[in-house]
């Protein structure tokens, strides 16, 4: 554990360095000794202050201790020891090694320019929020359930909902579908286990993560079905259609709320919420949760024996040639196997022949354009398409492959083609007639 004090005074004799470090390439000797005075002045009212706080050491033995090379009183010598160089910021917190902090000297951070004012003066924009905006704004979801608001659900209402707002993208009972994530894969406590899974051998089980194996906080998913779903019209949801179907996601996941596994007829509330654990609480590193958390963060990422080979290397890392890890075991053996072929089955000859665009349409653009919901015009809405049309079409098509507003280049879809794109604009258009 660090001694706070020494962390404080450790980063006064930091101060002066960086500074000069960062304007030593470009500046000239006068600019060197303005430099030096401002650095000297902050370290020395730091160290002061550390001192008395540390109430054991002046001043002076402090500044010989932790800056004895002078740095801040002799321009001519910027250069720190590498023990404490660029470690410890204003705050005496310890920098992730790699980092660099840089305080504000001559209007600079660094050599880059900033506004003094903006660190001197409070400079005012617009208004103060008043308390209801901020109410509105607030609406993150903590993982000790803070900012859950009132409200409940049952997993029996969580089930109609999620038939009718989301099977389409999720499948049944949260298998998945497609491009969109699965929500359970059975009992979330086995399937938990199976996340130090590596494919080793042939047939190896893979690791399995999904909300009840993976997500340490349940918390995550209320929060983003709240403002995020459904993807075509988030924020639509009741707080109780919310409560029900994370209680639906419970539900599906086998997962225990205060010890009890929940079944068909558990009801979630803020208050049952904050009892809920899920299997991998504990299974991120390093620990950032409570008002330790960044500083947890720092000593984790300072002691390299938590990661990489466990030592401090930037070059000649390794003895001899790199051993590249090769895929041992191919998976090839599927059944069915993989179609290579690209082509569609025939079409009977009776059969109407479906729109070049409209399979591309359904795979990649309807989540926005089935509704106006998005901001986007609906298919079918012919007013909002005749508008689009005034553009001219080819306008139209411009804007679908680079992008407008909020909707970026071909929908998202960086694989598409340009003609896929415009044959989707002439679909929807068609549809809208």
């Amino acid at each position: 554990m660090y001694k706070s004090y020494l962390k404080q005074i450790v980063s006064t004799s930091v101060v002066a360095s960086v500074v000069l470090l960062g304007t030593a390439c470009n500046a000239s000797n006068d600019e060197h000794k303005e430099a030096a005075k401002t650095a000297s002045k902050e370290v020395s009212k730091k160290v002061e202050t550390v001192a008395k706080a540390a109430g054991n050491e002046t001043a002076s033995a402090l500044t010989k201790k932790f800056n004895p090379e002078g740095l801040g009183l002799n321009p001519a010598k910027p250069q720190l020891s590498d023990s404490v160089k660029n470690k410890y910021d204003f705050n005496g917190k310890h920098i992730v090694d790699g980092g660099v902090y840089y305080p504000m000297v001559n209007a600079k951070r660094g050599s880059y320019a900033v506004n003094e004012k903006a660190h001197t003066e409070k400079i005012r924009y617009g208004k103060d929020a008043t308390k209801n905006e901020q109410i509105a704004w607030d609406i993150d979801i903590m993982a000790d359930g803070h900012g859950l608001p009132e409200g409940e659900g049952s997993v029996e209402l969580g089930d109609e909902t999620y038939e009718e707002k989301c099977v389409s993208c999720h499948g049944d009972f949260g298998a998945g579908d497609g491009l969109y994530p699965s929500f359970a894969k059975g009992n979330a406590y086995e399937a938990q286990k199976s996340l130090s899974n590596q494919r080793l051998h042939e047939g190896d089980d893979g690791p399995i993560r999904n909300f009840g194996s993976y997500w340490p906080y349940a918390s995550t998913a209320w929060w983003y079905i709240k403002t995020g779903m459904p993807h075509q019209a988030p924020m639509s949801l009741s707080n109780d259609e919310v409560y029900a179907l994370v209680a639906y996601l419970l539900y599906i996941n086998e997962i225990k709320v205060d010890g009890k596994v929940v079944d068909d007829e558990f009801v979630l509330n803020r208050e049952t919420f904050k009892k809920i654990v899920m299997p991998n609480v504990d299974g991120f590193e390093p620990n950032i949760n409570g008002p330790k958390g960044q500083d947890n963060a720092r000593d984790y990422f300072n002691n390299t024996a938590n990661y990489g080979n466990g030592s401090r290397c930037m070059k000649d890392c390794i003895d001899g040639e790199p051993k590249v890890q090769r895929i041992k075991n191919v998976i090839a053996d599927f059944t069915p196997p993989i179609k290579e072929g690209k082509s569609l089955p025939p079409k009977k000859a009776d059969a109407k022949a479906e729109h070049p665009g409209k399979a591309t349409y359904d795979k990649s653009c309807a989540m926005c354009h089935t509704t106006d919901a998005m901001g986007a015009p609906a298919v079918g809405d012919k007013a909002a398409w005749d508008a689009v049309l005034k553009q001219g079409k080819d306008t139209v098509y411009n804007n679908a492959i680079h992008g407008k507003g909020g909707m970026p280049p071909k929908g998202g879809a960086a694989s598409l083609s340009d003609e896929q794109v415009k044959q989707v604009v002439d679909y929807m258009l068609e549809e809208s007639k």
